[in-house]
């Protein structure tokens, strides 16, 4: 066992790699990198170094160190500046599957969310939408679209529908605060929900939108919560980028 500490940033981090393990050395140094990145011991902005600095306070070889730091700038927690080092952008987002708005998984994580309202209107029910919220197809229901930012950096684009009457929705309250928290506020108890997950390649509008290239893997949910009546109250259609968010889930032994 190695052990030595690596000053990354405002922090000093104790970093160690085991050499009598089947694990690779370059892996065992990139997930001590990432958690220290996902529990905020290494904040955005924080400088790793050079590789050739890196590899000397580790006792590693160079080619170990870049192949690390490598598969970090490759999931976009890391990036390599000339003349700088190697500096953390940010940590990705693990969202637990439970019943819980964005929003408030992103202030948890310290991530410091913002919001940009895109419209805030009423339209006409297609057949999904009037299918999830139990209306005729064609009836009237809320459109709330919104890109939610992370560090002042897209994260994910939001599109939800309501029934007309449930709440006033002002564009200003949402952009500083969460839809369920409105939705509480306004007496609404939230109880379930019924959700899916899926892939897909972004179209060249939602590139632009999330800062993303064309054919950029999404992550996509739909939600269709309920409150405690039954009644369906809120049919939700995001997208994630891929690079910043993952969904976790737990999952048990039936019994």
């Amino acid at each position: 066992m190695e052990e030595e500490d690596s000053s990354g940033g405002a922090e000093a981090l104790q970093l160690s790699v085991d050499r009598s393990s089947p694990v690779p050395l370059y892996f065992q140094l990139s997930q001590q990198l990432e958690a220290a990145i996902e529990q905020g011991r290494l904040a955005p902005g924080s400088l790793l170094g050079n590789e050739i600095e890196l590899a000397g306070r580790l006792g590693l070889s160079r080619p170990t160190v870049r192949q690390a730091i490598s598969s970090l700038v490759d999931k976009g927690l890391l990036v390599r500046r000339r003349g700088v080092g190697t500096q953390v952008v940010h940590s990705q987002v693990k969202r637990p599957l439970e019943l819980s708005s964005l929003y408030d998984d992103l202030e948890a994580a310290g991530q410091r969310p913002a919001t940009q309202v895109l419209r805030n209107t009423t339209e006409l029910a297609t057949a999904e939408v009037a299918a999830a919220l139990g209306l005729s197809e064609g009836a009237e229901v809320v459109l709330i679209e919104r890109l939610r930012l992370a560090h002042g950096e897209p994260m994910a684009h939001l599109r939800n529908h309501l029934p007309v009457g449930l709440l006033k929705l002002d564009s200003a309250e949402l952009e500083d605060t969460g839809l369920y928290r409105l939705m509480r506020a306004a007496g609404i108890t939230l109880h379930s929900a019924r959700q899916a997950v899926g892939a897909r390649a972004a179209t060249a509008e939602e590139g632009e939108q999330l800062g993303e290239p064309e054919g950029a893997p999404l992550l996509t949910m739909e939600r269709t919560t309920y409150d405690d009546t039954g009644r369906a109250v809120e049919f939700g259609s995001h997208t994630y980028r891929a690079s910043r968010y993952a969904f976790e889930f737990q999952l048990l032994v039936r019994p």
